[in-house]
């Protein structure tokens, strides 16, 4: 596995509402530019998506993906992993969701890419940097308002 970037921010909102965007992964289009489209091909017994393809242009990285879900630590973690890609050959990520108390959440998204192409570490750091920042904001902005 690649190393992972990371990022937190703290979301006024409460954990649950956080979770309901976090987990509605066929939504993420609304509210993530990164994120173009999601194709949902199996679910667990509780509806969350296990498996599925999504179409992602983060700076200059373009790709469709297929991941595959693991909710075994949810509510409070939701981690995904590469099953087939075009360009990446790894690609593995986590929220993690920590319930303040107050009516605040704190979300630390990690991400770790490997692509087929050679690409310098700095270079593949950055664009995992740009990815995250971006996401967590945007999560920010859809729950903030």
């Amino acid at each position: 596995m690649a190393d992972m970037s990371s990022s937190s921010t703290t979301i006024e909102a409460p954990a649950d509402e956080v979770r309901a965007v976090l987990f509605d992964i066929q939504s993420y289009p609304s509210w993530s530019s990164a994120i173009k489209s999601v194709e949902v091909h199996e679910k667990d017994d509780q509806g969350r998506p296990t498996k599925l393809t999504i179409k992602v242009e983060a700076g200059v990285l373009k790709d469709r993906a297929t991941l595959s879900y693991d909710w075994s630590k949810a509510p409070d973690e939701v981690s995904f992993s590469l099953d087939e890609a075009d360009m990446m050959t790894e690609m593995d990520g986590q929220y993690l969701i920590k319930d303040n108390g107050d009516d605040t959440t704190t979300v630390t998204y990690s991400l770790g890419t490997a692509l087929a192409m050679p690409v310098p570490d700095m270079m593949r750091r950055k664009v995992e940097m740009s990815t995250i920042e971006q996401t967590i904001s945007q999560l920010k902005q859809t729950l903030e308002g």
